[in-house]
């Protein structure tokens, strides 16, 4: 790595003094730096060691990763003690904080924001709140089962546990998302062990599985090969995609159709079959057994509960079922603040305008509130990914207001907008794959 100015041997108190166009140059696998508050480090070999995984530290590799350091980790103070043995520099003083398209004004403000929010208290979180929201889905897991015990296991009373075990998953994902977070405990290891509780024990999953993609999505949200959310070609091509597949010939489906078999493939079977795959993949590459065991328990409970009213075959269609109708609402609700937002390759822009370029916000209500975990103020929640979600409403005027301050677009829809514009979204890429496909 000892190249023309660039540090090497033993480190003295004066920091050696680094450029853009050095950092630059280490961006690859085994070999990468990055800086933090006009600080470089070397985590090349620390990166594997990294809590969030390798892959989602090594996203920011010779980029500025101030924002993301603050917008991820809650004891900064404790954190940086894992930096200092990776320090190797610092900036130049006449280098700019970030290297590519900034606005410094715009990183200023936000940090100011972030401040305002914190003496306003609203990283705090009420534990009446989550401890309600626990609750409430306890308590439809125990309605769902007596229904089935009062009444039977007829096709009334079985539709309608269904139907409130998938607003039980539902409502699980949102709280374990939160604790993922670390926006429900003050500390990360009680939200680690909440959150293989309710990720195992209530849905079964594996924590770490989700916060491995899930870290990744919010670090880099839209962008391919980054966020495994919108890395999704070829079954579905979006943003800047479906114009590279077109030029390439590349025709493995009928893309200009795609948001027609969306409806066949999208909504009803991601949760049944990819995650339920690519869940079981992780846990037996990664030997996370703690995390097996969290998730076995819940098809033991799930099986033995139900076994006895429905059979064998009857269970395994209640879960199918369940699984499908938790599966629509995770599409819908999830993906539809970003795949009609921009999405296509890495822009290297800062933490606030990348952000906001991802996401949209729906408008609010209890109800939509509620449904959707909250994550209808997806803006605000990508900025400030560990503010607890019932203090969105709060920050949200902030955010607002600084939009307006710097020009920035500050989306907000109809709910039923919102999903109707997925299938916009999907309808648009594929014709412009047909296009590119036709006539480049």
């Amino acid at each position: 790595m000892g190249g023309v100015g660039e540090p090497g041997g033993e480190r003295g108190a004066l920091l050696p003094t680094l450029r853009w166009e050095q950092i630059r140059a280490h961006n690859l696998p085994g070999d990468k730096w990055l800086v933090i508050e006009r600080r470089v480090y070397d985590i090349s070999q620390w990166a594997q060691r990294h809590p969030g995984g390798s892959r989602l530290i090594g996203h920011h590799g010779a980029e500025d990763a101030t924002e993301a350091f603050h917008a991820f980790h809650q004891d900064l103070s404790f954190v940086r003690k894992f930096l200092r043995p990776l320090l190797i520099g610092e900036l130049a003083p006449e280098e700019p904080g970030q290297d590519g398209p900034q606005n410094a004004r715009l990183i200023e403000d936000f940090r100011a924001l972030c401040q305002t929010a914190k003496d306003m208290h609203l990283f705090e979180a009420d534990p009446g709140f989550f401890a309600l929201m626990l609750g409430h889905i306890l308590a439809m897991e125990l309605l769902a089962w007596l229904l089935v015990y009062l009444l039977g296991p007829g096709w009334v009373p079985s539709t309608l546990a269904a139907l409130v075990l998938g607003i039980s998953q539902a409502q699980s994902w949102c709280l374990q998302h939160d604790l993922g977070h670390a926006s429900v405990f003050p500390t990360p290891r009680w939200n680690r062990v909440a959150q293989q509780f309710v990720m195992g024990q209530l849905k079964g999953f594996s924590a770490h599985w989700w916060n491995f993609r899930h870290f990744q999505h919010h670090a880099k949200p839209n962008v391919f090969h980054k966020d495994p959310d919108v890395t999704l070609a070829p079954v579905f091509l979006l943003g800047e995609s479906s114009v590279e597949y077109g030029r390439k010939k590349r025709r493995y489906l009928p893309y200009n159709h795609q948001h027609l078999y969306f409806f066949l493939i999208g909504p009803p079977l991601l949760t049944l079959v990819n995650f339920e795959v690519e869940n079981l993949v992780y846990m037996l590459v990664c030997l996370q057994w703690a995390d097996l065991l969290w998730a076995a328990s819940f098809y033991a409970r799930f099986f033995l509960a139900y076994i006895p009213f429905h059979g064998v075959q009857g269970a395994l269609l209640l879960y199918v079922a369940v699984r499908v109708l938790e599966s629509h609402w995770f599409v819908w609700v999830t993906q539809m603040n970003h795949i009609p937002k921009d999405i296509g390759q890495e822009k290297h822009r800062d933490w606030v305008s990348l952000q906001l370029a991802a996401t949209c916000n729906v408008e609010p209500s209890p109800f939509i509130d509620w449904f959707s975990g909250h994550l209808n103020f997806q803006i605000e929640h990508h900025l400030f990914p560990t503010m607890p979600r019932h203090n969105y409403r709060r920050v949200a005027p902030l955010v607002q207001a600084l939009c307006a301050r710097h020009g920035l677009l500050y989306e907000v829809k109809p709910f039923l907008t919102a999903m109707a514009d997925i299938v916009g979204s999907l309808k648009r890429s594929g014709n412009a794959w047909l296009d590119a496909y036709l006539h480049q």
